[in-house]
């Protein structure tokens, strides 16, 4: 990694932006030269909360970058904020690292992916819950059992939060599964192909939406991830990370998402810890990436078919079928290109045509991004 830190603006000064201002105001790689906050109280309170009452604040992006020089922008909006504000700054030629998801909808995450190529800036999602050490311990037990045939989560939690999540159509699946889907995607060192899905709510849920789900993932090379969770489920809870087991050829894992996971037979040695996990892990994989041009777990393209799980869960539940992901990465391109023809915007709307079949590019994108960093991928 470089010795010189990195220019950061971060946009967003909510809870989680406020995290990612204290994380890069704490850590040499960054140098935090500005704040943007729609309520500019709200980023003058943050940035002056970590002792920089010289930092400039402003209330959008662009009247920031008329204040500052930066290499790249934090984008810790809400979601609905994200595709708006990644874009804007990839068009001004920096680097954007994210709060998931990449996007609001499937379809705007694709069109980021192709104007993260047209402007050549990394684009990097931060789905903190990938960098858990005992995530990666779970992958490395797992790889010592030649084939894996099943993997499963149990989710069992019974949260009241109150507010949007209550009143979500999908709070389950499109709040929280990415998680896990995530997750299991990094463990497997596989791709979805399609799945089938039924949400439900139970009877006592507080939820206006279905608050509970069940979806069996075909991934690749034939293995199967089965997920089951309910945020209505008092009693007897889960961690956050869920109970995982995985099944293979030569013996199998459980992890409880607390505690180190297990196996039979057991597994010698442990997996090398991460440097700081969590959110701090994804911010500096970010800053490494930048400074040597490679890239890093997150990377937009190989992401994009986490969020595409979630997309494609929903759609199968709302169809009562089983629905390949491909057609969904494909339904969504055509979406993004018509956005974009809207929009006018000519270079990200070649740049999808040129991608032909969605699904094949992200994934080739995704292999080049694991080759480039093996360790994070």
């Amino acid at each position: 990694m470089s010795d010189q830190p990195l220019r950061v603006v971060v946009v967003g000064a909510g809870n989680m932006g406020r995290k990612w201002i204290a994380i890069a105001e704490e850590s040499p790689a960054f140098d935090l030269v500005g704040v943007v906050d729609i309520f500019t109280d709200g980023a003058r309170a943050a940035a002056d909360g970590v002792g920089r009452t010289d930092v400039p604040v402003a209330a959008s992006l662009e009247e920031i970058l008329e204040q500052v020089e930066t290499d790249a922008v934090a984008n810790v909006t809400i979601p609905a904020a994200h595709f708006d504000v990644t874009r804007a700054a990839l068009a001004r030629g920096l680097h954007v690292v994210s709060e998931k998801p990449a996007a609001a909808t499937l379809a705007e995450s694709l069109a980021l992916a192709a104007a993260s190529e047209v402007h050549d800036r990394l684009f990097v999602v931060s789905q903190s819950r990938r960098h858990n050490s005992q995530l990666h311990e779970l992958k490395k037990q797992i790889s010592a059992f030649g084939r894996v045939g099943i993997a499963t989560t149990e989710f069992f939690k019974a949260p009241h939060f109150g507010g949007f999540r209550d009143e979500m159509e999908h709070p389950l699946l499109v709040d929280m599964a990415i998680h896990p889907f995530d997750s299991a995607r990094f463990v497997l060192d596989a791709d979805p192909v399609a799945v089938y899905c039924e949400e439900y709510n139970p009877a006592w849920s507080w939820y206006r939406g279905d608050a509970a789900a069940t979806a069996i993932f075909e991934m690749t090379g034939g293995v199967r991830y089965i997920y089951t969770g309910s945020w209505a489920s008092p009693g007897v809870e889960t961690s956050w990370n869920g109970s995982w087991r995985v099944s293979g050829e030569g013996g199998s894992a459980i992890w409880n998402g607390d505690d180190r996971p297990q196996s039979e037979p057991a597994v010698a040695g442990e997996s090398e810890a991460l440097r700081y996990g969590g959110v701090s892990e994804s911010l500096h994989s970010f800053v490494g990436a930048v400074h040597t041009g490679s890239s890093c777990s997150g990377a937009v393209h190989e992401n994009i078919l986490s969020l595409a799980m979630v997309e494609a869960a929903v759609i199968s539940a709302q169809r009562g079928q089983r629905v390949r992901i491909d057609d969904v990465l494909e339904d969504a391109r055509a979406d993004a290109i018509a956005a974009t023809v809207e929009r006018g915007d000519e270079a990200v709307r070649a740049a999808l045509d040129a991608w032909g079949n969605a699904g094949t590019h992200l994934r080739s994108r995704a292999a080049r991004s694991a080759a480039l960093d093996p360790a994070g991928a």
